[in-house]
């Protein structure tokens, strides 16, 4: 096990300064390190490949760059390393953790993304690493990457296995983003009368109905949905971050009748706004798509996402979403919600909430393949196709 510095120092040394990524529970004490530091720069991503695009911009302007996510974002990250990095021969450090490594338990969503993460790298004609699990096998790992970097410019990757640096806090005054909202943007100023994701999740399944099919994203919003109220019509979309939406879409298009609620993150919506685009396009009626806002990717350390200046239901309308609504406390929500139910949608409804969750937050212990069977069985009982 290492501390973050005895890596990044070195790096700096070199002249590797800025940093883009997306978070990762085994990044976590890397990225609170670079984003805690003075001298360094970190720039949260929406997506993977959005990272991807910002670290080669980066480079471009003059800078050395690393570029950070989690394996199963790592696909994420195909088209722009293969379509631009490798035609233009621009070079980034990609650091990617090792989710799913055999051999150790993870989550399902992990399991293939596991066994191919090394297989993709060379696929993508990227040489890789381990990255280093001890401070004296840093210098030569830096000097290999380092090297190839610059005499072929074109990306190295180190592959991040779980427990190789050591936890990292994150400075409580880095844990935002420094920048002033326009006038027209309502700043998120957390109090007592915000929600908590359990309390605005109880309160949905409260003014919902039994029939109500519900689409929870990826990370603590699924598993706190499992806590509250496990049921056949709920749906955990533990991987694909960024989808939750997509599937309602789908599933309303071929069953109409059906309502549907998608209970997002505001770091989800963010990865795949243009999900908002087609589901305005395609006037779903019976869909309600909730974006829990918190303004931090909660499920990976409370690193700060760009919501603070994203206005959800300004986009939604924009999009052609027939109700929008903003709530920020259980009074507002529940209005909200009671007038979504007398009209047809698309409806979208952002709901800005405090951070954190629950201690000791379980998992799901269904897997994923049963609460597909019993979701479709739910589906089938509900409505009529199309």
């Amino acid at each position: 096990m290492i501390q973050s510095s005895s890596f990044l120092e070195p790096m700096s040394a070199l002249g590797y300064s800025f940093y883009s990524g997306v978070p990762c529970s085994f990044l976590k004490p890397f990225i609170n390190s670079v984003i805690n530091s003075e001298s360094l720069t970190y720039v949260g991503a929406a997506s993977e490949g959005e990272a991807v695009g910002i670290t080669l911009g980066g480079y471009l302007a003059g800078e050395k760059t690393v570029t950070m996510c989690q394996n199963s974002g790592l696909g994420n990250t195909v088209n722009p390393l293969s379509s631009l990095n490798a035609p233009f021969k621009i070079p980034t450090l990609l650091i990617t953790t090792w989710r799913g490594e055999p051999g150790l338990q993870d989550e399902p969503q992990h399991e293939l993304m596991g066994q191919i993460t090394h297989q993709l790298l060379d696929t993508l004609q990227i040489p890789w690493l381990p990255f280093p699990d001890a401070k004296e096998k840093i210098p030569a790992v830096i000097e290999e990457a380092d090297a190839y970097m610059n005499e072929q410019q074109l990306p190295f990757a180190l592959v991040l296995s779980k427990g190789v640096v050591e936890s990292c806090p994150l400075d409580p005054q880095k844990s935002c983003l420094p920048v002033d909202c326009l006038q027209h943007i309502q700043a998120f100023s957390p109090s007592e009368n915000q929600l908590t994701r359990t309390q605005a999740i109880e309160q949905i399944l409260q003014q919902g109905s039994p029939t109500d099919a519900i689409i929870a994203t990826t990370g603590k919003t699924g598993r706190e949905l499992f806590t509250v109220d496990d049921r056949d019509g709920n749906l955990y979309v533990v991987g694909g971050m960024g989808t939750a939406a997509a599937i309602g879409l789908g599933i309303n298009l071929v069953l109409p009748e059906q309502r549907v609620i998608v209970l997002d993150g505001d770091g989800a919506a963010l990865m795949k706004l243009g999900a908002l685009a087609t589901i305005g396009n395609r006037q779903p009626e019976n869909l309600l798509h909730i974006i829990l806002d918190n303004e931090v990717h909660d499920s990976t350390g409370g690193q700060a996402t760009v919501s603070p200046t994203t206005q959800f239901a300004a986009i939604a309308a924009a999009a052609n979403y027939k109700n929008v609504y903003t709530a920020q406390n259980q009074q507002q929500l529940n209005d909200c919600l009671a007038d979504e139910k007398q009209r047809q949608g698309p409806s979208l409804l952002h709901l800005k909430i405090r951070p954190g969750s629950p201690g000791k937050l379980g998992r799901p212990t269904i897997k994923p393949p049963q609460v597909k069977e019993r979701f479709m069985n739910f589906l089938a009982s509900m409505s009529t196709p199309r």
